[in-house]
């Protein structure tokens, strides 16, 4: 909404006049007017200014000492002077960065924030340009490692307190804390534990100094080294806006790219840290066929193209297709023309059903911060299925929403689910797929071509991608079987099951589109080259063996989408920072056959087995995430377990049909009555209903 004239103030900031609306920041005032007020605390998405690091000293007219800038909002007749006019202002900002100076080590040289540091710039701009501390400087026993992912320097640190406000505002985990006081106060976690949380790796990233570092990015490249690519996240429904970091065609870390309606420059450790797995030695990198039980021998691409050209025409219209969800639009629009057309094959399985209707009603994820009532009916845990999700919801309830656990009742602003029947159940309702990209996969299916699935066993299964083959109902589909054909990055999910694998990529290793949760097209970037050839590639081949014309240039395949699904937009006008259109009229459901989750029967309470957000493939790849897999809990609503007598990290007994199981009990407050959720790889042998009870 626009201001009107009425709820604009004037300021005057070094005799530059600027209206801006009232209570508008100093910072965000000063920046309308082109001036810079140097700051380190300072970073709105944090919650309210602290004016800790006083670097921000500006002078006020009419107010005898100089002010935190940072802390000060704009009223009307307001007169300020920052250091470019005001002589008191830049003594008082060189003598800040002279004290911030005195213990901090001039190690820049080697420090991983070096030209890419806050602290470096501002002191070339503002500070003294020589120093008068003789002593010798303070030094710490370093590096501290307060989890495997994160290095802490605390030579360098300044007292900013962002990671702490971070822990302790945004993700709410409150490990992170600040012990002692005066000159020997200091960043620590609780009781020295490693720092364990979803998004702790974002400390890394907004510290302004070189004291938290990630562990896997130290002393790995340099600034002036490295290439940023500009990409979205493929390991979450979210699709948060990400850079990538290369240097000699390898990826080094991820960064965030601030999109304000998706993820407000958030990353969850997984999509921050998880891209070790583009180098595991397992990858497959050349076509391979079964030579064993669960043995592969190496194939050249003639012959496996000659292969599989084979096993297509003998399966034929009975073929099915396995998708995934994690392929871009493009692969799953080029694999669905090659078998749908070229075969007559419609028969595919997804993962999850992909509710109809969910645009008509569709806002960004923004919006849910400021809505006043929320419905959050998921089974599985928000964090654990969409991250950035359960950051919105956390800032909702600090502003004020209701937030209540279960199916909405009465009116409510938004609703929050895994339940595909509630997809109209509130004026905004965000359906939090399983799979990255369920919505454009099930889209691209579905334009690819016209025809009905037929009813019959399959002759030949087509699984695509790592995450589908690890998938039970696909597994047991393979089972039945007589021939089956794998797409995918690792030899590990495809041993015994298929007869022949062709190389897949990762989505940090191809150009395409991705669709997120809420129905966003979103352009994905190569950032470094695949061990192998794209799949486009190779499936444009092979398409033509069957008379099918299919480009392998991700950008022309998606022209061809684009008409039929997205109303026709350009590639290039999809942007670094993607909006939210509304989808056309043609973008007709999947007619897909689809795989259902088991309701629960009978007494005791619902198990609900949940996938943890640090699993998988890329989780499995990375040493460094190997703490963050859940440990061995249980979680009961706070009713059922007072029912049960059972307290908070007690030990419990979970038995169904024979089978039992000691785990730690926990009380979830986002969990409804009547059910419970323990992770996939602590629940094994546990059937729908349990009964839980204390050791």
């Amino acid at each position: 909404m626009t201001p009107t004239a009425a709820d604009l103030v004037q300021v005057t900031i070094d005799e530059r006049v600027v209206d801006v609306p009232k209570g508008t920041g100093l910072v965000e005032t000063a920046q309308a007017a082109g001036i810079e007020i140097p700051v380190f605390c300072y970073e709105p998405r944090l919650g309210a200014p602290v004016g800790a690091c006083r670097m921000c000293l500006v002078e006020v007219e009419g107010i005898p000492k100089l002010q935190a800038g940072c802390t000060l909002t704009a009223q009307d007749g307001m007169v300020v002077h920052t250091a470019r006019t005001s002589k008191l202002a830049a003594d008082g900002q060189n003598a800040t960065l002279e004290f911030i100076l005195v213990n901090h080590p001039l190690d820049c040289p080697v420090c991983d924030k070096g030209g890419e540091c806050p602290l470096q710039d501002l002191t070339f701009r503002y500070g003294p340009g020589s120093t008068r501390m003789a002593f010798p400087k303070r030094t710490f026993e370093k590096p501290i490692p307060i989890s495997p992912l994160i290095a802490l320097d605390r030579e360098r640190c300044i007292l900013c307190y962002r990671c702490t406000r971070f822990s302790e505002q945004v993700a709410e985990d409150g490990q992170l804390v600040a012990v002692n006081r005066g000159s020997q106060s200091m960043i620590a976690t609780f009781e020295d534990e490693p720092y364990r949380g979803h998004f702790s790796g974002n400390v890394t990233e907004i510290c302004p100094v070189g004291a938290l570092t990630s562990t896997q990015y130290r002393f790995e490249a340099r600034p002036w080294e490295i290439q940023n690519v500009p990409t979205v996240c493929g390991l979450c429904p979210v699709g948060c806006n990400v850079s990538a970091t290369t240097r000699e065609g390898k990826v080094k870390r991820i960064q965030s790219r601030i999109h304000p309606e998706i993820d407000e420059g958030w990353l969850c450790d997984k999509g921050r840290f998880a891209f070790d797995h583009l180098r595991a030695p397992d990858r497959v990198t050349t076509p391979l066929r079964q030579s064993g039980p669960r043995h592969f021998q190496e194939l050249s691409w003639d012959d496996a193209l000659d292969e599989v050209e084979r096993m297509l025409r003998a399966g034929g219209t009975s073929t099915v297709t396995a998708l995934s969800g994690s392929e871009s639009v493009e692969e799953a629009y080029g694999l669905a023309k090659l078998l749908r057309q070229g075969l007559g094959a419609h028969n595919a399985v997804l993962p999850e059903d992909v509710p109809e209707g969910l645009d008509a009603t569709s806002a960004p994820l923004s919006a849910l911060r400021d809505a006043k009532s929320i419905a959050v009916a998921c089974d599985t845990p928000v964090v654990e299925r969409a991250p950035a999700v359960d950051l919105w919801l956390k800032a909702a309830a600090r502003r004020g929403a209701t937030i209540t656990y279960g199916p909405p009742q009465g009116d409510v602003d938004a609703v929050v689910t895994d339940d595909p029947s509630l997809a109209g159940a509130a004026p905004t309702v965000y359906f939090l797929p399983f799979t990255p990209n369920g919505r454009g996969v099930s889209d691209a299916w579905s334009i690819a071509a016209d025809g009905d699935p037929m009813d019959e066993e399959p002759t030949l299964l087509v699984i695509s991608a790592d995450e589908a083959a690890r998938n039970p109902s696909v597994r047991a589909l393979a089972e039945k079987a007589p021939a089956v054909v794998g797409i995918g990055m690792f030899e590990e999910s495809f041993r015994g099951l298929a007869d022949i694998v062709l190389p897949g990529t990762s989505y940090l290793e191809r150009d395409g589109t991705t669709v997120n949760l809420e129905g966003r097209l979103q352009r994905q970037r190569r950032a470094v080259l695949a061990p192998a050839p794209d799949v486009l590639a190779w499936l444009s081949k092979l398409a033509a063996r069957f008379g099918v014309e299919l480009s392998p240039h991700s950008s022309v395949v998606f022209d061809e989408i684009s008409e039929k699904c997205f109303g026709g937009i350009a590639l290039a006008d999809i942007g670094e920072r993607a909006t939210l259109p509304l989808r056309t009229a043609e973008a007709k459901p999947s007619d897909t056959k689809r795989v259902k989750a088991a309701q629960a029967r009978g007494k005791g309470l619902r198990l609900v087995a949940y996938r943890p957000l640090f699993s998988g493939i890329a989780v499995e790849r990375t040493p460094e995430l190997q703490f963050q897999r859940p440990e061995r809990d249980v979680w009961l609503s706070p009713e059922d377990a007072g029912k049960r007598r059972i307290r908070n990290g007690a030990p419990v007994t979970v038995s169904s049909n024979g089978t039992s199981v000691e785990l730690r009990a926990r009380i979830a407050r986002d969990l409804a009555p009547g059910a419970v959720r323990i992770a996939e790889d602590h629940a094994e042998g546990l059937h729908a209903t349990v009964e839980v009870k204390p050791v």
